[in-house]
């Protein structure tokens, strides 16, 4: 039976694993309301005003999330068929410690063979909201912890490799390049690898503001790509 996603799950996750944020952006917006209130009742106005888009950024963070995981089909996985993914493969699917794919790996490829790494290392990725994760969801089952400079496999035995929005938690580009180059070393020749990411540009500073820093920009990516002697053969628009 295939598996099916609960409305709003993308979201929900979201503010789930990020609660801390949406906390402190409405204290700060009462403190700063207060404030105002109390000593500078001339300029409220502005305050309302500045108030209204500070929650018009949050809404739109929330309805863009809502766009990207749970209307666009990202975790339909449509773009499987549609770029000639074969069934019956080896495939290795890595996650940062929050792994909502691999059921959907298992049913869509039906691989002959599927390995599930977990480099998740709470020294080397202190995001609070991937330790939430965890706690809110067990391991897929037979999931491998794994350090990012070895996977344990041997050369050149695996025909896909699949990073779904968790390469980017490698935060040092030393240690970014050493897991691609790992990621090439267990790469059958006619491979391939696919790495699902947002982007730090200008649609996603529009999308997330701040938030964007914590993505990589498209240059990091290639540059990372090209130090583990990979090459680029496709990119993927999957939401505008």
């Amino acid at each position: 039976m295939e598996t099916v996603r609960k409305p709003f799950q993308g979201v929900r996750n979201i503010i789930r694993f990020n609660w801390h944020f949406y906390v402190g952006a409405l204290a700060a917006v009462l403190f700063f309301l207060l404030f105002v209130f109390i000593f500078f009742k001339a300029y409220l106005l502005y305050t309302y005003l500045f108030i209204s888009l500070t929650l018009l950024s949050v809404l739109i963070t929330l309805l863009v999330s809502w766009y990207v995981y749970d209307f666009s089909g990202l975790y339909r996985l449509q773009w499987l068929q549609e770029n000639n993914f074969n069934t019956n493969k080896t495939i290795v699917n890595i996650n940062a410690g929050f792994d909502e794919t691999s059921e959907l790996f298992k049913e869509k490829l039906a691989p002959y063979k599927m390995y599930i790494f977990d480099f998740y290392n709470a020294e080397k990725h202190t995001e609070v909201s991937i330790k939430r994760a965890r706690k809110a969801y067990p391991p897929y089952p037979n999931t491998k912890s794994v350090e990012t400079q070895h996977l344990p496999l041997p050369n050149t035995s695996v025909d896909y490799i699949f990073n779904i929005l968790s390469a980017h938690e490698i935060r040092d580009t030393e240690e970014r390049i050493a897991f691609f180059k790992e990621l090439a070393r267990i790469l059958a020749p006619q491979g391939k690898i696919v790495v699902v990411e947002h982007l730090r540009d200008t649609a996603n500073f529009l999308a997330y503001n701040i938030g964007f820093f914590h993505f990589h920009a498209k240059s990091t990516w290639l540059h990372t790509f090209l130090s583990a002697n990979l090459s680029l053969e496709k990119e993927i628009k999957n939401t505008p």
